[in-house]
């Protein structure tokens, strides 16, 4: 799965899309798509991720109290 980072718009591959959803992770971890050469896996915060598209990932995915009230 791809997603973009907010700051500069760069595309980063998730290698694990378990740690993405996973509300209890604050960090994913995933390769930049920079160039043709594969880079090395980094960790990324999920708050500085969203969707190519702009969208911001669901709030369950980030916060393991989302059902709780908790705003």
């Amino acid at each position: 799965m791809l997603l973009q980072l907010k700051d500069t718009g760069e595309l980063v591959k998730i290698l694990e899309i378990q740690e993405l959803i996973d509300p209890n992770n604050d960090v994913v971890h995933a390769r930049e798509q920079q160039g043709e050469e594969e880079q090395q896996p980094d960790s990324f915060k999920k708050e500085n991720l969203v969707f190519p598209s702009g969208e911001d990932l669901p709030r369950c995915w980030l916060d393991a109290n989302y059902r709780g009230g908790n705003a």
